[in-house]
């Protein structure tokens, strides 16, 4: 469905982008995962167009998007991280604006606006001017604005940044609707739980480059990250410190809790717990962390998302 080849971008002598290639496979949800300046925005803005890359190609439906624009565009949709909208118009009158713009029939297009505004939660707020719309609000209208030429693909750009807990949760609602009736998705996003929640595969770009993609169980096995034993002790001292880490050398010491690290929690717990035992460490408290994407992208790139 989409096929992004060696894409390079510079903005004067900083390479956003140093030639990145991936697959979305039709119906896919795909996610883009990076540190802030890492080259999300860049691909999403080149894969739709907005951008034109230094070299390299984007093919989408088997259409190269630079030379049968009218094609690709027809087909795709664009959520932008910053919201497009008209605040001195209402928001039917926003959604007519970018309607007309899809070139949709007007008693198509009418039936549309219907549609995404009851979808969106916001038919008894249609007559209202977006300056008076919540932050969570204007996002719901600007990915509505987004679909409502029903195109097969939509590139989302951060759609739930900064927005209260009903929005989010009714966006979450409307995109697992759209990916559910098989719209091929491409989403970026700060927000860890969401990536995991949603996304078949997901490419984690780093410094312009892409440094793993696969599903959540792959990028598990191709890092280093490990899974992570907790335990919490009363009257924890230096001597039992040094005690349990003289038979576990990778571990961390913080206050009252020492984190044991382990790539196989089902054998090593035992052990551990029988090590602190004889060490003569109290337990209080065990917590197991599983992998999850947050210590996968950690181990991968060195940083948290948000840096």
């Amino acid at each position: 469905m989409i096929a992004i080849k060696d894409l390079k971008k510079s903005y004067n002598s900083h390479e956003a982008l140093k030639g990145i290639s991936f697959n979305i496979k039709e119906g896919e949800f795909y996610g883009l995962l990076g540190p802030n300046g890492a080259g999300k925005t860049t691909t999403i803005s080149i894969m739709s167009s907005i951008l034109t890359p230094d070299s390299g190609e984007v093919l989408i439906n088997g259409n190269n998007i630079y030379t049968h624009p009218n094609e690709s565009k027809r087909i795709i949709g664009v959520v932008p991280q910053e919201i497009a909208l008209y605040n001195e118009l209402t928001a039917e009158e926003n959604l007519w604006f970018w309607g007309g713009l899809y070139d949709v029939p007007k008693t198509e297009l009418k039936k549309r606006i219907d549609e995404v505004l009851t979808l969106f939660g916001l038919s008894e707020r249609r007559k209202d001017k977006v300056s008076t719309y919540s932050g969570g609000m204007k996002r719901r209208i600007n990915i509505a604005a987004a679909l409502l030429h029903q195109p097969r693909i939509v590139f989302m750009d951060e759609p739930t940044v900064g927005i209260d807990p009903q929005s989010r949760n009714l966006i979450f609602e409307v995109i697992e609707k759209l990916h559910s009736n098989g719209m091929t998705i491409v989403y970026t996003t700060h927000y860890m739980e969401e990536a995991e929640r949603f996304c078949d595969r997901i490419g984690i770009i780093d410094n312009g480059q892409i440094i793993a993609e696969g599903t959540l169980d792959e990028l598990r096995k191709s890092s280093s990250a490990k899974e992570t034993i907790v335990i919490t002790f009363n009257n924890l001292n230096d001597d039992k410190v040094q005690k349990i880490q003289s038979f576990w050398k990778d571990c961390n010491h913080t206050d009252d809790k020492i984190y044991f690290y382990t790539s196989d929690l089902k054998t090593e717990l035992s052990k551990i717990i029988s090590q602190c035992s004889d060490a003569g460490a109290d337990i209080h408290n065990i917590e197991i962390k599983k992998v999850n994407l947050e210590t996968v992208f950690l181990s991968l790139t060195g940083k948290q998302l948000r840096d």
